[in-house]
């Protein structure tokens, strides 16, 4: 059965970005997250691929509430207390 252009559920997931790398760089470091903001790749493309990139996919940039909240849950998994990795720390004490 033919649809139209309706999306699959997978295409109507938000794509997010976060550009990293300063403006006019010739490659564009970015972070890349499908769904949610929190789980995200870090992608490197030159302006003109990344261009494209963003266009196919549609994507939204972080608000500034966003990448805050990356940045605190980044923070907490590298220097937190209550952590994975800090308890199995503690277990080896």
């Amino acid at each position: 059965m033919h649809r139209g252009n309706a999306k699959k559920p997978f295409d109507r997931l938000v794509k997010y970005i976060r550009v990293r790398s300063e403006p006019g760089a010739r490659f564009v470091e970015f972070d890349f997250a499908i769904g949610d903001p929190n789980l995200f790749v870090e992608l490197i493309m030159p302006q003109g691929a990344f261009e494209h990139f963003c266009a196919k996919n549609e994507v939204v940039h972080m608000t500034n509430e966003q990448m805050q909240a990356v940045d605190a849950e980044m923070e907490k998994w590298r220097y937190g207390e209550d952590t994975l990795m800090a308890h199995n720390h503690e277990r080896n004490n």
